[in-house]
Parts: structure tokens; sequence; C-alpha cells
């Protein structure tokens, strides 16, 4: 109990301590997540929602959802894949571009911040115990990968 209790409160935590610049921004939750799945692309910036879903591990109606606010917001737009005319594929504006390198840049000091107390060795070890309660849960059928194995 005390390492599950320790788990949600940090991540109540995390939210809290990262959430800052994008509300700023005014980005929803998750928001971010797509400018930055794009941003890492390359360019020209563009992925279909379903390569979206499967980078930032959430369902294909979690990336609708935040792809319709950031389409009203000019950040993204949405447009007919080159490589299938049936398709449809996200791409970031030169404002998300912007935006998102601006972002990128604090959220990722931001990050350090919070991370500055453990050592290398602690990080590393943290990442592998992560990983690895994340590889049971989904084998249990919780999480996106495990949603994915449930259908």
């Amino acid at each position: 109990m005390l390492i599950i209790g320790r788990i949600q409160q940090l991540a109540a935590v995390l939210d809290v301590a990262l959430r800052p610049p994008f509300a700023a921004a005014d980005l929803g939750n998750g928001d971010f997540d797509v400018l930055a799945a794009l941003r890492r692309e390359g360019e020209p910036y563009t992925l279909t929602a379903g390569q979206l879903s499967q980078r930032m591990l959430v369902t294909t109606g979690a990336v609708t959802k935040r792809v319709d606010r950031l389409i009203a917001r000019g950040l993204v737009s949405r447009s007919v894949s080159a490589a299938d005319a049936r398709g449809r594929v996200v791409g970031l504006t030169s404002a998300g571009v912007a935006l998102t390198d601006r972002l990128i840049e604090e959220h990722l000091a931001n990050e350090a911040a919070i991370l500055r107390g453990l050592t290398d060795s602690d990080r590393r070890t943290l990442e592998r115990l992560l990983a690895a309660m994340n590889r049971t849960l989904a084998s249990r059928g919780f999480g996106p990968e495990g949603e994915s194995q449930a259908r």
C-alpha cells in the first residue's frame, strides 16, 4: 500500500509541478503531448491520429479531442494524407512550432529541477523499476498497451 500510495501522491504532485507553463500557454491536459509528439517527428511535423495515439500512449478518442482543441487555437491542422487520400494527418502550424519549442525548453528545465536530487544511478534504477511496473500493468490489461490487447 505504501508503494502505490507514494506513486499516487507523486503523480498528483508532479501534475502540480509540471502544469504551470502549459496552463500559462492556455493548454489543456495532454495538449502539449500532441505538440511535442509532432515536433519530435521532424519536418513536416505530421502524424496520423493512430500514430499520435501510439506515441502518446492514449486512445485515438483522446487524440481527437486534443487535436480539435489545438486546431481551434491555430496550433495544429488536419489535412488529407499525401500517402492515402482516405486518411488524415495532423500537423504543427508555424505558431504551433514556435510555442512547442518555447515550452519544451521550460518543460525540460522543470523536469531537471524535479530530478536534481537523484543521482544518475538512482534515475536509471527508478526508470527500470517504473518500466517493469508499467509492463506488469499492461500485461494485466491496464493502460494504453493493455487497452489495445483487450479489444
